[in-house]
């Protein structure tokens, strides 16, 4: 019986197959190979979802019930997955650098998933608190808004290396920036609120000062501030690309620091 571990073994694969496509497109310039690289794509994608999904139908066979959105492993697949869904979206906007880019991050992220021994890869029931719809709203708002901050942060860094030729042009790079900073952060918003409504019913208070609370509201702070100085002060070229940096080390702190190093709420290192 094919389960949810082998289809999601084999989206990873097909990751590493796509990132050595792009690596191919980049020495040889063969745009066929562009195309090859868009339907492994696709593949990669389709049997991620169904991975995700038999996972979750293998969690009501065990009488558990819930949607795969609830441990460190759950939620560095569906970190993955958020990446290649903001990719297939922007895909008219986005250069094959980019691509390779947010590639490279899921695949980096299954094969951590996949890969770490440290890493608990069982289903495990919900504790009450996570008993919740509003569970599912907030995790995949997060984390589609942490997709498109890895954009965001691939756009920023290219923007120091826009002299070489695999790079778009500074004003692009800046475009595809701030559109995906204003999706990341629209979705970072709705993620809070919607945290805050379930921490109320699951905990009697809208905000505790948990340590992903307080990261999560620095980095809203620092994406925050890069629309207000792009609409009020003009702020353009490298000063956006270096705090889309900064912005996205925050994330990377939000997510990775908080889940290993500080105790909390949200804390799950395995």
């Amino acid at each position: 019986m094919i389960t949810h571990d082998t289809i999601l073994g084999i989206s990873t694969i097909l990751y590493l197959a796509l990132f050595f496509l792009y690596v191919l497109y980049f020495a040889a310039g063969k745009k066929a190979i562009l195309t090859i690289a868009w339907y492994c794509l696709l593949l990669t994608f389709a049997l991620q979802t169904a991975g995700i999904g038999l996972r979750w139908v293998e969690s009501y066979r065990l009488g558990m019930g819930h949607a795969p959105l609830s441990n460190y492993y759950e939620s560095l697949i569906f970190f993955s997955w958020s990446i290649s869904v903001l990719v297939m979206v922007m895909r008219k906007r986005l250069f094959p650098v980019i691509t390779f880019a947010a590639a490279t991050a899921s695949l980096a992220l299954m094969a951590y998933a996949s890969l770490s021994p440290g890493v608990e890869r069982g289903i495990q029931p919900l504790i009450p608190a996570l008993q919740s719809n509003w569970l599912h709203v907030h995790v995949i708002t997060c984390f589609l808004a942490y997709a498109a901050f890895v954009v965001s942060f691939t756009c920023g860094g290219l923007y120091f290396f826009e002299s070489r030729g695999i790079v778009p042009p500074g004003r692009t790079l800046e475009d595809i920036n701030y559109r995906s900073i204003i999706i990341g952060f629209s979705m970072l918003t709705s993620g809070i609120l919607t945290g805050a409504v379930w921490a109320h019913y699951a905990w009697g208070s809208y905000w505790s000062w948990d340590p992903k609370e307080t990261w999560s509201l620095i980095t809203w702070i620092v994406y925050a501030l890069i629309l207000h100085l792009r609409f009020t002060g003009g702020w353009r070229g490298r000063k956006t690309a270096f705090l889309s940096i900064i912005g996205f080390a925050s994330v990377v702190i939000t997510y990775f620091g908080v889940n290993f190093f500080l105790a909390g709420l949200h804390s799950y290192a395995t």
